[in-house]
């Protein structure tokens, strides 16, 4: 059988398994992002704490008509789209240029895609959009397809990959993006551990919710058996490694069971599980890194505190 073809649930199981079982324990954070995992993120984004999206949406808010300016008519292609509600002044800036826009949203979130697709055809009538339902890969095939175009990967998400995954996109992405295309990157800038500790801490405890989540998405998916009320979220920057670290501590020994593989797993109390990770950036060092995969920086815009940043970045020639 085809890898293509394997069976999301099995595929998650042996993730799983994989992760559980390593030293230290981990899981993979892209299965954060179930039905509710997505909705609970971007209640995430509204908490006050959370200064990311706010920020990024005021500078993007501000600087939409020189982005527009600076790459003319393109197709605005968003990995990991979710709600669309930042990329409202992108397509406000394109829109107003008079041409027809071309907006393709992808999301592993079905219902995202259906409502950032009906809100915002009710708002600009030149923007069509064509929502890819998938995992960022599944769009890279079609960059050639939609040239020109501006590839849109917001929200710092580039921050939950580890140096390995990161450097695996960034190879594909510049393989995949034609020489002259676009990229419009959102990163978070390092900063006081204070403010970033609440970030990741919301007193509403919804970032507790989204790690818990995880583990509810187990349950009904892999029959896990896990006791909720026993995991504790715990998010900590790392200096050393310029990052946010996100874990769920076991509170008391608890077994794992994975039905798909006929499979359990023992943890015991007290072990901190990785679920997520958050890098915080250096500009200077980011910009030499993209260099690496052809990626020249074009323009750089910030907010007042210096707290974030939105890179348009070009594909140079090979």
């Amino acid at each position: 059988m085809a890898s293509d073809d394997v069976d999301p649930v099995l595929q998650m199981a042996r993730d799983v398994a994989r992760g559980l079982t390593d030293t230290p324990p981990w899981l993979s954070s892209k299965y954060l992002y179930d039905e509710e995992g997505s909705r609970l993120f971007e209640a995430i984004c509204e908490q006050p704490e959370y200064y990311l999206t706010r920020t990024e949406g005021t500078i993007l808010s501000k600087h939409a008509s020189q982005i527009a300016g600076e790459t003319g008519p393109v197709t605005l292609i968003e990995l990991g789209s979710g709600s669309a509600a930042k990329t409202d002044h992108l397509l406000s800036a394109y829109a107003a240029g008079g041409d027809d826009v071309l907006y393709v949203p992808v999301d592993v979130s079905e219902t995202a895609l259906e409502a950032a697709r009906d809100d915002i055809v009710e708002r600009h009538r030149s923007v069509t959009v064509a929502g890819i339902a998938g995992t960022y890969e599944s769009a890279f095939p079609l960059f050639k397809r939609f040239s020109p175009a501006m590839v849109l990967f917001l929200g710092s998400s580039i921050g939950n990959f580890d140096q390995r995954d990161a450097d695996g996109f960034w190879g594909a992405v510049s393989s995949a993006l034609p020489s002259g295309d676009y990229f419009l990157l959102g990163v978070d800038l390092i900063k006081s551990t204070t403010l970033l500790h609440a970030a990741y801490n919301d007193a509403a405890g919804v970032t507790a919710a989204f790690t818990k989540n995880l583990f509810a998405r187990l349950n009904k998916e892999l029959g896990a058996g896990v006791e909720l009320d026993q995991i504790e979220h715990v998010a900590r920057y790392n200096a050393e490694w310029q990052r946010v670290e996100i874990f769920a501590r076991f509170l008391t020994d608890q077994q794992v069971h994975l039905e798909p593989l006929d499979r359990t797993v023992d943890v015991e109390a007290g072990t901190m599980m990785m679920t997520e990770i958050s890098r915080k950036f250096s500009l200077h060092r980011l910009k030499e890194y993209l260099a690496s995969f052809d990626f020249s920086v074009r323009s750089v815009y910030t907010d007042d505190n210096e707290w974030f940043a939105v890179l348009l970045l070009q594909r140079e020639s090979d």
